[in-house]
C-alpha cells in the first residue's frame, strides 16, 4: 500500500495545487459576481447561480482531492498520526494534521449554504446579499486555511510537471 501511495503523492499533490486556481476562478465569480449585482441592484439571473455552481463543484471537486490525499497518501499525515500530540506542538504538522482539513471543510459549507440560500425564490437583492455572505465566508476561510508559498515552501504551480 505504501508503494502505491507514494506513487500517487505527487500526482494528487499537483491536481490538489492546480485545482486551487479553479477554485480562485469560482470564487471570483461567485462572489465577485454577487458583491456586483448587490452593488447595482442587478437582477439575479442564470449566470448568477451557474456561478456559484461552479464555484461548489470545484470546491467539492478539490475537497474530494484533499480527503484523498489526507487519508490515503500523505506523508506529512502520516508523520502526524505516528505520534499525534506531538505534532500538535509543530505547527507544519499541525496545520496539515488539523487545521487546514477542518477549516477547509468548514468553507466547503460556507459555499454550499451560500449557493442554496441564493437559490431560494426571493427578490434578487436577498439573493445577492445571502450570495455574498456566504461565499465571502466561504473565501475568507480559504484564503486562512491556504499553505501559502511564503511560509509552509510550497509552491504556486507545481513545477516537478515540467521537468
Amino acid at each position: 500500500m505504501f508503494q502505491i501511495a507514494n506513487f500517487l503523492y505527487e500526482p494528487l499533490l499537483g491536481i490538489h495545487n492546480l485545482l486551487r486556481w479553479l477554485v480562485v476562478l469560482g470564487a471570483l465569480l461567485a462572489f465577485g459576481g454577487a458583491l456586483i449585482g448587490l452593488a447595482r441592484k442587478s437582477s439575479w439571473g442564470g449566470g448568477d447561480d451557474r456561478a456559484g455552481l461552479f464555484f461548489t463543484s470545484m470546491m467539492d471537486l478539490q475537497l474530494l482531492v484533499g480527503l484523498l490525499l489526507y487519508f490515503l497518501v500523505s506523508p506529512i499525515v502520516a508523520a502526524a498520526a505516528q505520534n499525534f500530540s506531538a505534532a500538535m506542538s509543530q505547527s507544519a504538522l499541525r496545520f496539515f494534521a488539523v487545521e487546514h482539513l477542518a477549516l477547509m471543510l468548514i468553507a466547503v459549507v460556507a459555499a454550499h449554504i451560500g449557493r442554496a440560500a441564493s437559490k431560494k425564490p426571493v427578490e434578487s437583492r436577498v439573493r445577492f446579499k445571502r450570495a455574498a455572505i456566504w461565499y465571502g465566508i466561504a473565501v475568507l476561510l480559504v484564503l486562512v486555511s491556504i499553505p501559502w508559498p511564503f511560509t509552509m515552501g510550497r509552491p504556486l504551480l507545481p513545477f516537478y510537471w515540467f521537468n
